[in-house]
Parts: C-alpha cells; structure tokens; sequence
C-alpha cells in the first residue's frame, strides 16, 4: 500500500508503481482531486478510483461519476460501505485483467488463415479497397468464407468504429425482405404496433453486408438500387424519406453472370455492386493451406477449452486429402468434432478416419474437381467457355486461325463467342 502526499506525487508513483486500487480525497494540496482523477482516466484508465470528501454535495459526486471514479465516499468514512466498496472494485479490476488476458491469448476468429496466392491476392485487395467507400462483390462458394472478407474489408475501414450490419437475403422471405431492408412505421400494416429500423437505417455510418444478394426477388433487386443509388428510401408506410450513410458489400455462392443471363439477376444493379469483386476460392483450391487451418482450429479450441491435443502427421495427410464439400466451415465443425471426441492428447489417423467415416471422398484431378457438382450440360458449357477464352488468347484473338484450331468453321465460333459474351480484344 503506498501513499502520496499530493495528486502531483501521487500521479508520479502511477508512472513507476502498479495500483489495482485508488483512494483520492477531493481537497489535495497544488493540484485538486477532480483534476487528479482527470489525469489518471486518461492515462491509467482501467484503474477503478473511490474518490473521497468530507464536504460532498450530488454534484460533485456526480461529476466525478462522469469523468470515471468508480464511486464516491463522504466522511467520516463508514466502515462497512468502505470495506464493501473496496472489495467490489477490487473484484471489479480482477474481471478487467482475466478478460484483458483472455482476449490477448485468445485465437482471433475473424482472421483470414493462409498464405496460399489466392488468399495473398485477397488481403491485398482488402488492403487496397477498404480504405475507399466502394461497394464490392465477393463471390464463392459456400463456407469459404465470404463474410470474413467482409468484416476484413469493414474492419480495416474509416467506418471500423461504426456499425457492421448483417442481413442473409436467402433466409428472409420475399414479403418480408422490404421492413428488413427498409424498416416500417408504426401501423404501416396489420402486427405493426410500433416502428422499426430496418437494416439500411441501423448501419448509418457503418457497413451493409448483403448476404446472398442473388437470392432476392427482382422487385427486391429494382428497391435495392434505388436505394443504393440516392443512399436514401421510404419506410413502409413512411411519409419521409430516410437518408443514411452506408458501406456496401454485398456477396453470393451463385454464378452471377447465369443468373443475369436467366434473367434472375438485373445486370443494372450487378454494374453497381461490382466496383470492386473479390473472388474467394474454395478450399481445393488452396490445399496448401490446410495445415495451417487446421493448426488455427486446434489452437482454437485449446484457447476455449484449455486441452491441448496434438494431430499426428497421418492424420494430417489424411485430412488434406478430403475434398471438403462444405470448405473451411465444413472443416472448423470436423476439427472441433474430433477434438471433443477424442479422449487421448493425440488425435490419431484411425481417429481422423472413424469421424471422417463413409463420408470421405478421395481428392480427385484437378479438371474433375473444378466442375465440382455441376450437371452435364453445365460442366460442357463452363468447359467450352474455358476452352474458347483460352484459345482466343493464344491465337491473338483472330477468328480464322482460332477457328481452325478448334475445328469448327469460323460462323460457329462467332455464334459461341455471342453466345457466352466473350471478349475479343483488338
């Protein structure tokens, strides 16, 4: 326990002493209390203060409540509310530390894991594009990890002190997706007994994270616009128009340009969302960073549970030669699966196998993975796209030769190249 004469000497052994506690009489010599505590909120300020007087009034006490004290005592001191004080705070900061702790030593979850080239090219984006206000469409498949992107892009932003605002358009049904997007007034229609703010309103000077955007009705899609164009829309049953303030990112697991061409998808809205796309690959496509997901899970559940098991190398090889279906969240679930199943500190490949079970599907080649679960027609369109865009390029975009080399008369390759809206440069 230490003592200071003054607030002067007192803020002096802060600088070199650790305090869990402060008691600081209003009336000090050269330097008051209330400034004291002023300068100790504002370089100590997890350091609970009990600030004490024997000349109190509610408005002092409430002004040092304001600026941070913990609580405040008037002489004579009373015993019982000084040792109940005392306790509580010191209670108070013990709280503090252990969840300070805990956040310093715990693994993050919203980390983009891995150091393959996609996932490098990615953060670069992230890096580049977050600073900006413009909306960007991430694209992948599902459990890659579309809304990590997001909350990265979100996080690193000038609006990282705002609100992040999600909304999954697949859950929502159509007759509802307008009072989520836009709010309503209060008897706007039946059940509507007070207002409420929809999404756009509640992430004013924040992000909006459209989810699945694809997944919208058209006259969704035509509401969406306008609001994304003007930054402002009516409530349901509103009579003035609310502006705000938003960031939007939007992403879907569809083929966006399938469902513009189906006519699913207005390609007005598509141009407006698209200013900057991030395409997040699916974990077959970045088997080199298994490993270090894995590794990032187990630590994961070590951090919440405090058992730490180890993954021997066979099991690791087997797990990386999963194809994974679900992506990265399908693998978090396994890892914490076997985890919870395993009683032994190691996690052996018998073990990897047994929950892995009939499920397992060997990796197969690189072509076949990439058509993944299309129907025929699909993969034979997808393939046939690839094909032309690749022997365009080699052939330097001329018909003729391309035409030849695909073996096909030149009108046929025109027909396809309208047919998929291909680009033939000059």
């Amino acid at each position: 326990m230490m003592e200071a004469k003054d607030g002067i000497e007192g803020l002096h052994f802060l600088k070199t002493e650790v305090a869990d506690l402060i008691f600081l009489d209003i009336w000090l010599p050269h330097m008051g209390g209330v400034d004291v505590l002023k300068h100790i909120k504002e370089d100590f300020p997890v350091i609970p203060v009990i600030m004490i007087s024997g000349h109190a009034n509610v408005d002092l006490a409430v002004n040092a409540i304001k600026i941070g004290a913990y609580d405040f005592l008037e002489k004579p001191l009373d015993l019982t509310r000084f040792l109940t004080l005392t306790r509580n705070a010191l209670e108070l900061e013990q709280l503090r530390k252990e969840n300070r702790s805990l956040k310093n030593s715990s693994v993050k979850e919203d980390q983009m894991i891995g150091e393959s080239r996609s996932i490098k090219k990615i953060r670069e984006i992230v890096n580049q594009s977050a600073p900006s206000d413009a909306r960007v469409l991430i694209l992948g498949d599902n459990g890659t990890g579309k809304e990590l992107v997001a909350r990265a892009i979100h996080n690193n932003s000038k609006r990282k002190n705002g609100p992040f605002i999600e909304i999954n358009c697949a859950a929502i049904p159509d007759n509802l997706i307008e009072s989520e997007l836009f709010g309503y007034e209060k008897g706007a229609f039946t059940g509507a007994v007070n207002s409420k703010k929809g999404k756009f309103e509640l992430a004013d000077g924040g992000t909006l994270f459209l989810d699945e955007v694809a997944d919208m009705s058209l006259n969704a899609q035509a509401k969406v616009l306008r609001a994304i164009q003007e930054l402002n829309f009516d409530k349901i049953g509103g009579e003035k128009t609310v502006s705000v303030d938003v960031r939007i990112i939007t992403a879907t697991n569809k083929d966006i340009h399938r469902e513009i061409k189906a006519g699913r998808f207005r390609e007005d809205l598509y141009f407006r969302l698209n200013v900057v796309p991030i395409n997040v690959p699916s974990l077959k496509e970045r088997i080199s960073d298994i490993p270090l997901l894995v590794d990032y899970f187990m630590n994961m559940y070590k951090a919440k549970t405090g058992e730490a098991k180890q993954l021997t190398a066979e099991g690791m090889d087997e797990i990386q030669s999963y194809v994974w279906p679900g992506n990265i969240r399908e693998l978090k679930n396994f890892i914490e699966r076997i985890n919870i199943m395993t009683d032994s500190n190691s996690i052996s490949l018998e073990t990897v196998k047994k929950y892995m079970g009939e499920k397992k599907l060997i990796r197969k080649s690189p072509l076949l993975e990439k058509f993944g679960t299309m129907k025929l027609n699909e993969a034979k369109e997808q393939f046939e796209q690839e094909i032309l865009k690749d022997r365009l390029e080699s052939n330097g975009y001329n018909i003729s030769r391309t035409a030849q080399n695909l073996g096909i008369y030149p009108s046929n390759l025109h027909s396809k190249i309208k047919k998929y809206g291909l680009e033939v440069k000059k």
